[in-house]
This record gives C-alpha cells, structure tokens and sequence, in this order.
C-alpha cells in the first residue's frame, strides 16, 4: 500500500516548499491542494474568495483534498492553511496518511507573508489575524507530528526524516 505525506499550517509555514523538498528526497510526486484548485477553477484563490466567496472555496478543499485521497499514493500533499485546521478534513487525513504540522509562531508569519497580496486573509486586521492563528494551532496540533518551521529547510527536512513512522 502506498503512503501519504500531509503537511498543514498556517500561511507562509513552508508547506510548499518543504513539499517539493521532500518529495525530491523520498522521490514522490508533490501536490500542492491550492494549485489544483486553481487549476481546476481557472482562476486564483484571492478570486474564488472575491467571486464565489470563502464557504465555496472550503468545500472546493475537501473535494480535492477527497480526489487526492482516491488516486494518490507515495505522494507529499501541502495543503491550505484552511484545510488542515478543519477538524473533519484533518482526520481524513490522519486516516490516510501521516500528517506534519509546520509551525511558525505569530512573528514570523507576518515577516513571510506582510508583502503576499495573494492571501485574502490578509486583509484581515492583526487581531482578527492573530484570533484565526491561534484557533487554527488548536487544530494543527493535533497532526502526528510538529515541527518548529523557522529553521532552515535542510534542518526542517532532517526533522522530517527522522521522525517518518517508517523507514525510507
């Protein structure tokens, strides 16, 4: 049976680029949930949120998120800040795979992200911002594993490997 990699956090914890990372490394293939939903859409996630709003959007992550679970195998997943804090997307995950919380503190995702008008959440003000960052760690705590994101790629990959429920 094939194995899945799921790696959830807020915005700009790394989930992409530690993605492409990994799957070079385990020589997997790398799907990144928003990309495919851009794809599939035609149009980038700030315009789903503009034209078909927040709530379409979600339940455009759990359908691709579903479509994944069904046709990949040995494949690293980075998903949408969104969509691993829902409770019920996360443990579908859990069940099919093994899921790595990146986490950054408060601080260093404003410093990655304050310059990205691509988020729409973004244009939240900085205590609604913080209120969502800390509801969403509530459920992110809930991955098989966390891993301090703040570090160098190379020690966050390490921090991975070591800690994998199997060996490569």
């Amino acid at each position: 049976m094939g194995k899945r990699i799921f790696l959830i956090g807020f915005m700009g914890s790394g989930k992409t680029t530690v993605g492409k990372l990994l799957a070079e490394k385990l020589g997997w293939k790398f799907v990144d949930i928003d990309e495919l939903i851009e794809r599939k859409e035609g149009m980038n996630i700030r315009d789903i949120f503009k034209y078909k709003g927040e709530p379409y959007f979600r339940k455009l992550e759990k359908e691709t998120l579903e479509e994944v679970l069904n046709k990949e195998e040995n494949v690293i997943v980075a998903t949408g800040g969104g969509l691993g804090a829902d409770p019920e997307a996360l443990e579908l995950m859990k069940e099919n795979g093994f899921v790595i919380w990146l986490d950054v503190d408060f601080e260093e995702f404003k410093r990655r992200c304050s310059k990205d008008g691509n988020r729409p959440l973004l244009r939240l003000g900085e205590e609604e911002l913080k209120d969502l960052f800390d509801k969403r760690n509530l459920v992110y705590r809930q991955a098989h594993l966390r891993i301090e994101a703040s570090e160098s790629y190379g020690n966050i990959l390490e921090s991975i490997m070591e800690n994998l429920p199997w060996r490569e």
